[in-house]
Order: C-alpha cells, then sequence, then structure tokens
C-alpha cells in the first residue's frame, strides 16, 4: 500500500529588514514519502526569503509541470517560479518560458558544484533567473526543528537569514551562483 503524505504545520514569522516586510505566514505542508525533512525545511525557507501574500506551495514533487513554490498574478500569469535542488537545462529553459522570474535554491553541497560547473554556461543566456546556493551544513542543521507544529522566527538583513525555534538558532549565508 502506498503511504500518503505527512501534514506539517509552520508559523513563519518573517522579518525582512532589508525589504521592510513583516508578516506572520501560518503554512500548511504536504510532506511526499519520498522528501526528505531537510529538503521540506528549504521549501519553508525558500518560502521566507521570498514571502508574499500571493506566493504559495505547489503540488511539487508529485507533478513534472509545476515548481515547489509559485506566485501568481491575478490573471493567473506566473510571476516567480521557485525550483529547489539541481534542475537540469531543460527544465530551467522551461521555468524561463513560462515565468518573469526562476529562482532556484541549491542545497547539495559538493554536489551542487559539480552541477554548477556543469551547467553554468548553458544559463547565461537567461535575463529572469536566480540561482542560490545555501549552504549544506545549514540546511542539514534545520531538521532539527522538524515537528508536527512548528512556529519559526526567521529575521533576514545584509543578505544574512536568521531562522529560530524555542530550542535552535540557525544562521544561513546564501550565496548566489547567478547572475554573479
Amino acid at each position: 500500500m502506498a503511504r500518503t503524505a505527512t501534514v506539517f504545520k509552520a508559523e513563519l514569522s518573517i522579518a525582512n529588514m532589508d525589504l521592510h516586510y513583516y508578516e506572520t505566514h501560518p503554512l500548511v505542508l504536504a510532506q511526499h514519502p519520498s522528501e526528505t525533512d531537510e529538503r521540506m525545511m528549504v521549501r519553508l525557507l525558500a518560502f521566507a526569503l521570498n514571502a508574499h501574500e500571493q506566493l504559495q506551495f505547489t503540488k511539487g514533487l508529485s507533478t513534472d509541470d509545476e515548481p515547489e513554490l509559485w506566485q501568481k498574478s491575478l490573471s493567473d500569469e506566473i510571476e516567480v517560479w521557485i525550483e529547489l535542488g539541481q534542475p537540469d537545462e531543460k527544465r530551467i529553459r522551461k521555468a524561463c518560458g513560462r515565468a518573469k522570474q526562476v529562482i532556484i535554491y541549491c542545497y547539495g553541497g559538493r554536489s551542487t558544484e559539480v552541477w554548477w560547473s556543469q551547467i553554468n554556461t548553458h544559463l547565461q543566456r537567461f535575463d529572469n533567473l536566480r540561482i542560490v546556493n545555501l549552504p549544506k551544513e545549514s540546511c542539514e542543521a534545520m531538521t532539527s526543528m522538524v515537528q508536527r507544529t512548528m512556529q519559526l522566527n526567521i529575521s533576514m538583513q545584509d543578505g544574512e537569514v536568521s531562522i529560530s525555534d524555542h530550542q535552535h538558532n540557525i544562521d544561513i549565508i546564501p550565496e548566489t551562483l547567478f547572475p554573479s
């Protein structure tokens, strides 16, 4: 019998001093049976880094036509397409053709370096693409915060991110790979 998704609730209190954005977002996430806790926490972090009232989680792993998160306009145009991991060039090309802005959050450590060295020359033509590398150690550390109900405080200033709950505090410094 196939396993079903596990439902998590997260309340993100976001303070982005760089963009003057201060909001609390109550979220419900469905963790696909094949999704790791690390990947789920990276999804939450990606939400926080791009927080907007129209930003929403998609079906994600269970569909090929959607990213992990997207922000759509009232006329149903895709304004922001957010991917996680190391998508292939074809998927990136498709995303850049469908959305005004595409953001990829990589988090694989050494495998990200290998992926980036193989794909970076093929992406130079995309002016609506941004690729951000999240430190592997920070992403792994976020798994210590995983609970079925989470209350997370996320603050951002000068490009640095701090995520905390009642027991942990993790500092993250995202690195922009593209555009350089």
